[in-house]
C-alpha cells in the first residue's frame, strides 16, 4: 500500500486543526444565528435553481412561439417571463444578504476565538520560542481569518447550487437531447443521452487541464500571502521607531530589511501572475467554447427536424448549466487554493499557540492585567 503524500497529510492536519476552532460557530451559543442562517441559504439555492429550471422551459416555448410566428402565444411568454424575472432578482438580493450576513457573524466568532487564544494566559508573549512558521500573527487574525471564513461560505453555496443544478438539467439534456443514431461503415451507432455524455465529457477535459496548470497555485498564493505580511511587519518595525520617544533613527538595516521584504513580494507576485495566467486560459477558453459545442452537438437533429427551435435553445441553455455546475472546480479553483493557504495560515498559528502553552513565560514586571481575556 502507498503511503500518503508528506504535503497532503500535513494539509489533512492543518484543516482538521482549523476546523475543530471554525466549526464552533455552530455547535456553541452562536448556533442559534449560525443555523437560521445556514437552513435559509439552502432554502434560498433550492429556490434559485428551481426559478432557472422555469426559465428554461419558458425559453424553450418563447422561441418555439417565435418559430410558429404565433403572436398570442409569443406575448403570453412574455407575460410570464415578468414575474420570472422579479422573483430571480428579488431571490438574488436575498442571496446576498444571507450569504455577506454568515461571513461577518462567522469572521466575528472566529476573530474572537483566536484574539482570546492569542492573548489569554499571555500566549503572545511566548510565540517568539515556538518553532514553526507562524509569523505575523496579526496578519493572520485580521487577513487570513477573514479569506477563511468569506470563501468557504461562497464555495459551499456554490458547490450545492453546483450538484443540484447539475441533477436537475441532466434530466432536461436527458429527456430533450434523447439518443444520437449516426452511420460508421454501414452500420447504425447509437449513442444514448448523448448530450449528457458530451456534457460529462466536455467537462472532464477542462478540470483536468486546470488542475494540470494550477497544480502549484496554492503554494504560490501562501508564499505570496506570506511576503505580504513580513512586508508589513518591515514597515511597522520603522514606523514604532518614529514612534519612541524620543524618536530613533532608522538604521540602515532597517532600511534593507524593507527592500528585501519588497523584492520577495514583487517575486511571489510575479509567480502568481504567471500561474493566473495559465488558469485564466482554461477558464476563458471553457466559457467560450461551451455554448458554441452545444450548438454544434444540437445542430444535426434541428437540421434533420427532429428538435425544433425552442428545443434547441432549450437544450444548449440546459447544456451550458450542465457544463457550468460540473466546472464548478475549474471556475473555483483559484477561490479554493486561496481558501487553502489562508486555511493553512491560520491551523499553523493556531498549532503554535496550542505549543505555546509548554514554553515557560519570559521573565516581565508585573502586569495589572487579568490571565484570562474573553474578547
Amino acid at each position: 500500500m502507498t503511503q500518503p503524500h508528506a504535503a497532503d497529510v500535513r494539509h489533512r492536519h492543518l484543516f482538521g486543526r482549523y476546523w475543530r476552532s471554525a466549526s464552533g460557530f455552530w455547535t456553541e451559543r452562536s448556533a442559534r444565528v449560525s443555523w437560521p442562517l445556514t437552513l435559509g441559504l439552502v432554502c434560498i439555492v433550492l429556490s434559485q435553481i428551481a426559478v432557472q429550471y422555469q426559465l428554461n422551459y419558458w425559453n424553450r416555448d418563447f422561441f418555439n412561439a417565435l418559430e410558429r410566428r404565433d403572436s398570442a402565444a409569443l406575448w403570453t411568454q412574455v407575460g410570464w417571463f415578468v414575474p420570472l424575472a422579479i422573483l430571480s432578482v428579488s431571490l438574488s438580493i436575498t442571496s446576498v444578504w444571507g450569504r455577506m450576513t454568515t461571513q461577518r457573524k462567522w469572521r466575528e466568532w472566529l476573530t474572537r476565538h483566536l484574539l482570546a487564544l492569542w492573548l489569554d494566559e499571555r500566549r503572545y508573549q511566548r510565540l517568539g520560542s515556538v518553532d514553526g512558521e507562524h509569523q505575523n500573527a496579526e496578519y493572520r487574525i485580521s487577513f487570513d481569518a477573514r479569506i477563511a471564513t468569506d470563501a468557504p461560505v461562497d464555495m459551499a453555496i456554490g458547490l450545492l447550487n453546483a450538484v443540484v443544478t447539475a441533477l436537475v438539467f441532466i434530466n432536461v439534456l436527458w429527456t430533450v437531447g434523447g439518443d444520437f443514431r449516426f452511420q460508421v461503415a454501414g452500420h447504425t451507432l447509437t449513442i444514448h443521452a448523448y448530450l449528457v455524455v458530451a456534457a460529462v465529457v466536455y467537462t472532464l477535459v477542462f478540470t483536468t487541464a486546470m488542475a494540470f496548470v494550477g497544480r502549484n497555485l496554492t503554494a504560490v498564493i501562501q508564499a505570496e500571502n506570506q511576503a505580504e505580511a513580513e512586508l508589513r511587519a518591515a514597515t511597522n518595525e520603522i514606523r514604532e521607531l518614529g514612534e519612541r520617544v524620543p524618536p530613533a533613527e532608522v538604521a540602515l538595516a532597517d532600511l534593507q530589511g524593507v527592500r528585501l521584504a519588497l523584492a520577495q513580494v514583487l517575486l511571489r507576485w510575479r509567480q502568481l501572475c504567471w500561474q493566473l495566467m495559465g488558469t485564466t486560459m482554461v477558464s476563458q477558453t471553457d466559457i467560450l467554447l461551451a455554448p458554441v459545442a452545444a450548438w454544434i452537438m444540437c445542430a444535426p437533429k434541428f437540421l434533420s427536424g427532429e428538435m425544433s427551435l425552442g428545443e434547441l435553445t432549450q437544450a444548449s441553455a440546459a447544456f451550458v448549466s450542465v457544463q457550468l455546475a460540473f466546472n464548478w472546480f475549474v471556475d473555483n479553483y483559484h477561490r479554493v487554493a486561496e481558501w487553502r493557504s489562508s486555511v493553512n495560515r491560520v491551523a499553523t498559528l493556531l498549532h503554535a499557540l496550542d505549543d505555546a502553552d509548554g514554553v515557560p513565560e519570559p521573565t516581565r514586571a508585573p502586569m495589572p492585567e487579568p490571565d484570562h481575556v474573553v474578547i
